[in-house]
Protein backbone atom coordinates (compact mmCIF):
# COMPACT_ATOMS: atom_id res chain seq x y z
CA UNK A 1 0.00 0.00 0.00
CA UNK A 2 2.85 2.32 0.51
CA UNK A 3 3.94 2.14 -3.52
CA UNK A 4 0.51 3.04 -3.72
CA UNK A 5 0.46 6.23 -1.75
CA UNK A 6 3.98 7.41 -3.14
CA UNK A 7 2.10 6.60 -6.73
CA UNK A 8 -0.82 9.15 -6.35
CA UNK A 9 1.25 11.49 -4.15
CA UNK A 10 3.81 11.53 -7.36
CA UNK A 11 0.99 11.84 -9.63
CA UNK A 12 -0.52 14.99 -7.53
CA UNK A 13 2.76 16.70 -7.58
CA UNK A 14 3.25 16.25 -10.83
CA UNK A 15 -0.56 17.88 -11.72
CA UNK A 16 -0.18 20.42 -8.86
CA UNK A 17 3.09 21.63 -10.55
CA UNK A 18 2.18 22.38 -14.02
CA UNK A 19 -1.45 23.65 -13.22
CA UNK A 20 -0.76 25.73 -10.01
CA UNK A 21 2.73 26.49 -10.47
CA UNK A 22 3.69 24.94 -6.79
CA UNK A 23 6.97 24.77 -6.59
CA UNK A 24 7.50 22.36 -3.85
CA UNK A 25 4.34 21.88 -1.58
CA UNK A 26 0.76 21.03 -2.99
CA UNK A 27 -1.36 23.31 -3.29
CA UNK A 28 -4.43 23.50 -0.46
CA UNK A 29 -6.50 22.06 -3.39
CA UNK A 30 -4.01 19.14 -4.14
CA UNK A 31 -3.01 18.79 -0.49
CA UNK A 32 -6.74 17.97 0.36
CA UNK A 33 -7.13 15.86 -2.63
CA UNK A 34 -3.59 14.39 -1.77
CA UNK A 35 -4.77 13.68 2.19
CA UNK A 36 -8.24 12.34 1.29
CA UNK A 37 -6.67 9.72 -1.23
CA UNK A 38 -4.05 8.39 1.50
CA UNK A 39 -7.36 7.63 3.96
CA UNK A 40 -9.18 6.25 1.23
CA UNK A 41 -5.99 3.48 0.34
CA UNK A 42 -5.22 3.36 4.12
CA UNK A 43 -9.22 2.02 4.52
CA UNK A 44 -9.44 0.27 1.66
CA UNK A 45 -11.96 -2.58 2.60
CA UNK A 46 -9.44 -4.95 0.42
CA UNK A 47 -6.33 -4.45 2.77
CA UNK A 48 -2.86 -5.58 1.31
CA UNK A 49 -4.84 -7.86 -1.47
CA UNK A 50 -6.49 -4.72 -3.09
CA UNK A 51 -6.98 -3.99 -6.93
CA UNK A 52 -5.59 -0.93 -8.69
CA UNK A 53 -8.57 1.87 -8.10
CA UNK A 54 -9.54 1.86 -11.55
CA UNK A 55 -10.29 -2.30 -11.60
CA UNK A 56 -12.15 -1.79 -8.21
CA UNK A 57 -15.40 -3.25 -7.80
CA UNK A 58 -16.01 -0.71 -4.39
CA UNK A 59 -15.99 2.73 -5.21
CA UNK A 60 -14.81 4.62 -2.25
CA UNK A 61 -14.09 7.83 -3.43
CA UNK A 62 -17.08 10.30 -3.59
CA UNK A 63 -18.01 11.40 -6.66
CA UNK A 64 -16.25 14.51 -6.83
CA UNK A 65 -13.29 13.52 -5.62
CA UNK A 66 -13.12 10.25 -7.97
CA UNK A 67 -13.62 12.96 -11.13
CA UNK A 68 -10.77 14.98 -9.48
CA UNK A 69 -8.35 12.48 -8.80
CA UNK A 70 -9.35 11.25 -12.50
CA UNK A 71 -8.37 14.67 -14.08
CA UNK A 72 -4.68 14.26 -12.13
CA UNK A 73 -4.39 10.81 -13.22
CA UNK A 74 -5.07 11.64 -16.96
CA UNK A 75 -2.39 14.60 -16.65
CA UNK A 76 0.55 13.07 -14.88
CA UNK A 77 0.11 9.34 -15.83
CA UNK A 78 1.76 9.80 -19.30
CA UNK A 79 4.66 12.51 -17.56
CA UNK A 80 5.34 9.86 -14.71
CA UNK A 81 7.14 7.81 -17.23
CA UNK A 82 10.12 10.79 -17.86
CA UNK A 83 9.90 12.10 -14.73
CA UNK A 84 9.72 8.17 -12.35
CA UNK A 85 10.17 5.78 -14.72
CA UNK A 86 10.51 3.04 -12.47
CA UNK A 87 7.01 3.87 -9.99
CA UNK A 88 5.39 4.56 -13.91
CA UNK A 89 6.39 1.05 -14.95
CA UNK A 90 5.57 -0.81 -11.34
CA UNK A 91 2.45 1.18 -11.67
CA UNK A 92 1.63 -0.12 -15.45
CA UNK A 93 2.69 -3.43 -14.87
CA UNK A 94 0.68 -4.14 -11.85
CA UNK A 95 -2.76 -2.39 -13.33
CA UNK A 96 -2.17 -4.02 -16.56
CA UNK A 97 -0.62 -7.37 -16.27
CA UNK A 98 -1.42 -8.54 -12.36
CA UNK A 99 -5.52 -8.41 -13.14
CA UNK A 100 -5.40 -5.42 -11.01
CA UNK A 101 -4.08 -6.81 -8.15
CA UNK A 102 -1.27 -5.05 -6.08
CA UNK A 103 1.44 -7.38 -4.98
Amino acid sequence: MNREVRTVSTMIHIYCRARHGAAKDLCADCAGLLEYAEERIEHCPFGPDKPECNRCTVHCYQSEMRERIKEVMRYAGPRMIWRHPALAIRHLCRSRYSGGRSK
